[in-house]
């Protein structure tokens, strides 16, 4: 059965077909959880609370076809909540950092970007995270914050400025400087 048919199903009630669409977001939203509140606990509880979120408001959606950005968009508010619930700073640990997968950089390489993107503000970690470890596009991402295009762009080329400022110095390859 087709994707968009899956969720028109969940959509109408079928309890099934979005406990299997939740699988296979799960991952993805455990590691944008992650990606927020810096341990395992939280990205857990995270992810519990956007399933039940969407369990709850499924019959809300309105086009399938972004049922993936409207997921989304429940775990950011929900990592969000959650931040501003602790109201404290969680560092991240080189063991828990290296948890987090990325490909083609090395261990070291991950923990100093990672660390990095945690210290960014939230507007640019958030479209930091879901660009390029989600790999949505500007248009998933502004649709998913409620945001116009160009913010959301903004916010993007103005968090990779950011990022460089932070990682400037520490890699001296020719890999860190066309970054």
């Amino acid at each position: 059965m087709g994707y968009e048919k899956k969720v028109i199903k969940a959509i109408g009630g079928d309890r099934e077909a979005l406990l299997y669409l939740i699988q296979q977001q799960k991952e993805k939203i455990y590691r944008t959880g992650y990606s927020y509140v810096g341990n395992k606990p939280d990205a857990l509880d995270i992810f519990q609370q956007t399933a039940l979120l969407a369990i709850e408001s499924i019959h809300q959606l309105r086009e399938p076809r972004y049922f993936s950005t409207w997921l989304m968009k429940i775990c950011i508010n929900v990592s969000l909540d959650v931040l501003q619930k602790q109201k404290k700073i969680v560092l991240m640990d080189d063991l828990k950092m290296q948890s987090y997968s990325m490909t083609n950089t090395k261990s070291d390489e991950k923990i100093d970007l990672l660390n990095a993107i945690y210290h960014l503000d939230e507007k640019y970690k958030t479209v930091l995270i879901l660009k390029y470890y989600e790999d949505l596009t500007f248009e998933q991402i502004a649709n998913a914050l409620d945001e116009p295009l160009g913010t959301v762009k903004s916010n993007g080329k103005r968090g990779l400025s950011k990022l460089k400022t932070m990682l400037k110095g520490v890699y001296t390859d020719e890999r860190a400087k066309s970054f």
